[in-house]
């Protein structure tokens, strides 16, 4: 099969197909009229051996063996354009010819790959550069923290630390919002069927409404600065506030510009830290290297993995701002919290950060997919464009069925996109920021076509 085959297929096949998904189980749904047929299914391993809690390779079964750039290779040959990126831990692709190099020669050169805390060459490149490329033309004076391996280990991090400085323990977060599902970022996670599976109480966390979702604009600002000075409010004057600038998973939202200026104002007024969380919007993927550059605020903790790592590797920090790093040696410690090839790819993706070709193709790719979307509007449907991320959101035109039947025709024609917000039915759109502009404007015209077919039913 080829990368985005047939995106001319007729409207009656794809009626077929989707009914097909709306009407058959989920295996049956998905299944590949390409797959060989094995006397043993090549994924059988992993249904006899792997726990059940694996998400990803329900909607998308197959063996996948090879990527290169924004295509993903089946074991059996079979590609698929990746509009996914891991869930936008990919945003420059696989296997970047320039990153892959910097790890190999790492690796052939005896690299150190395992190092705890310790003083090493390859995190001082990375601290020095991601200070001078990175922070300091951003006006962010901060420290850094490296947390475990993963973002929700960074989302601790700076709970807990938030915490510990203030001698607080109230948290704010909101409706929407992800950050993890470890416990205490799981408590700042507003998802109940994830809290629910916790199995215990996850206090001292008030989620207040988002200033902007499915039910429309709301006054939080106000409701904040109204439980801040209501003394019989029941909300005690929190440790933090904790939010993702661009929420991902909650559909693709924006908090407003002024809004945000507004929260880092409260903040200062009251002495509460605030905690931007950009481990899925962030490393360009929302526009600038940061989603709250363009609200011109400076938070006081920062939380950054997914992309950080180059090419996927694992990596977490967390970015804490002058006069709040209240730790005492050994105060949160982490036996990977040192990965020495996610330094490495970390410093070859900050040297396409320093490429004028590289920063024009991803703003190019950004005006593209504004500009698709923008003049190829659907009735019923909203979309929200936030560099590379796009949530086209089927609240109102078909919902998880309509958008579960646009997944699976997708995959079915090579690529590979999910759905994501309330009830699972805004369509979420996370192409690498390398993509070629061919390759992303025929990724949105099979979307497109999936998407009108679908709603002319």
């Amino acid at each position: 099969m080829t990368v985005l085959a047939d995106l001319t297929t007729s409207t009656e096949a794809f009626e077929a197909s989707s009914t097909d998904v709306l009407e058959t189980s989920s295996a049956e749904a998905f299944r590949s009229p390409s797959t060989p047929a094995f006397a043993t299914p090549p994924t059988q391993v992993f249904d006899n051996r792997e726990s059940a809690v694996r998400s990803y390779c329900r909607a998308f079964p197959v063996l996948l063996s090879s990527a290169h750039g924004t295509t993903l290779v089946a074991e059996d040959g079979t590609e698929y354009v990746d509009f996914f990126s891991g869930a936008g831990a990919l945003n420059y692709g696989h296997n970047h010819a320039h990153i892959k190099r910097q790890v190999v020669a790492h690796l052939e050169g005896d690299g150190l790959l395992h190092a705890l805390d310790f003083h090493t060459a390859a995190k001082r490149e990375f601290l020095d550069r991601f200070g001078r490329e990175i922070l300091e033309p951003r006006g962010l004076h901060h420290r850094v923290q490296f947390c475990g391996s993963t973002g929700t280990d960074a989302v601790e991090a700076a709970l807990k630390l938030a915490r510990k400085h203030t001698g607080r323990t109230q948290v704010i977060a909101f409706s929407g919002a992800y950050h993890g599902v470890s416990r205490g970022s799981l408590a700042a996670t507003a998802d109940l069927s994830l809290r629910k599976v916790a199995g215990t109480h996850l206090g001292e966390v008030t989620h207040l409404p988002f200033p902007v979702g499915p039910r429309g604009a709301f006054p939080t600002m106000d409701l904040l600065e109204q439980y801040l000075t209501d003394d019989l409010s029941g909300v005690e004057v929190p440790a933090a506030v904790i939010l993702e600038v661009v929420q991902m998973e909650g559909g693709v939202y924006r908090i407003p510009d002024a809004d945000l200026r507004r929260l880092r104002d409260i903040c200062d007024r009251y002495g509460i830290v605030l905690i931007a969380d950009e481990i899925q919007a962030g490393c360009g993927r929302t526009g600038g290297f940061f989603s709250f550059e363009q609200a011109g605020v400076v938070p006081d903790l920062i939380t950054v993995s997914k992309s950080i790592g180059g090419l996927g590797l694992p990596m977490s920090i967390l970015l804490i701002r002058e006069g709040l790093d209240s730790w005492a040696a050994g105060d949160h410690p982490g036996t990977f919290r040192g990965n020495q090839l996610a330094f490495v790819a970390a410093c070859g993706a900050l040297d396409l950060w320093q490429s004028q070709a590289f920063l024009d193709q991803a703003r190019d790719g950004a005006e593209l997919l504004r500009a698709f979307w923008e003049n190829h509007p659907l009735p019923g449907v909203e979309v929200r464009c936030e560099g590379h991320a796009i949530g086209i959101d089927l609240t109102h035109a078909g919902g998880r069925q309509a958008a579960d039947a646009v997944v699976a025709w997708c995959f079915e024609r090579g690529l590979i996109v999910e759905s994501t917000g309330r009830d699972k039915a805004v369509l979420k759109l996370l192409p690498a920021l390398t993509m070629e502009l061919d390759v992303l404007r025929h990724g949105c015209e099979l979307i497109h076509e999936a998407l009108r077919t679908a709603l002319s039913r």
